[in-house]
């Protein structure tokens, strides 16, 4: 889930970038220390947005910069269990395939993709089911659920696990085959329905005749 996050810290401004504004040089230090980061409580921070740079700062004996408290805000993408989320597959290896979302890239373990013998041919970049023939490859764009996260200190580009066994789920042409299926499935439960409705009436007006 995106979302942007408001955030304080204390920007030390060294002297070499006194020649430009604070907020210029406050955003760029923010930038070089936030960006790319992930945190156990924010998630992944993308990019810093904008800041709020107290003009009056400290400066502290021995140190040539000035110390300003700073608010910022930052887009953030933190990953929640169970939500829905829609990616690009970016590689195949022996146990499974890494699905890109957002800025990371989470794990689709073979166990994970579909209740099917699965070949993983990491040299294609395929991943291919014995029974039902269904293919994922280098590229394809799936739907998946998010079913494990861990953003903890020692996970630096943390870990998200991700499964596609559940109803409308997978591959994007998967999922529309299994909707034109519901679909069929419908229209025809329907049209029994219909014509045990239209028996019932004639068996009435027998009745009343």
């Amino acid at each position: 889930m995106y979302s942007v996050s408001t955030q304080e810290d204390i920007v030390r401004i060294p002297p070499t970038l006194f020649g430009t504004s604070i907020k210029k040089a406050a955003i760029n230090i923010l930038k070089s220390k936030y960006e790319s980061m992930v945190s156990p409580t924010l998630g992944y921070i993308i990019i810093i947005l904008d800041a709020t740079v107290d003009p009056m700062g400290k400066i502290i004996a021995g140190n040539g910069g000035t110390f300003h408290r700073v608010r910022f805000d930052a887009l953030t993408f933190f990953p929640q269990l169970q939500e829905v989320v829609h990616g690009e597959l970016v590689d195949i290896t022996d146990f499974g395939a890494f699905v890109r979302i957002g800025p990371a890239d989470a794990l689709l373990h073979l166990s994970q993709v579909m209740d099917d013998y699965l070949k993983s041919d990491v040299a294609s970049g395929v991943i291919l089911a014995n029974q039902s023939g269904r293919t994922l490859k280098v590229g394809s764009t799936i739907r998946t659920r998010i079913t494990a996260v861990s953003l903890g200190k020692a996970a630096t580009m943390g870990k998200i696990g991700i499964t596609c066994r559940q109803p409308f789920l997978g591959a994007d042409e998967w999922i529309e085959a299994e909707v034109k299926k519901s679909t069929k499935s419908d229209e025809k439960e329907e049209k029994v329905e219909v014509k045990e409705k239209k028996k019932k009436e004639e068996k009435v007006e027998v009745k009343e005749k």
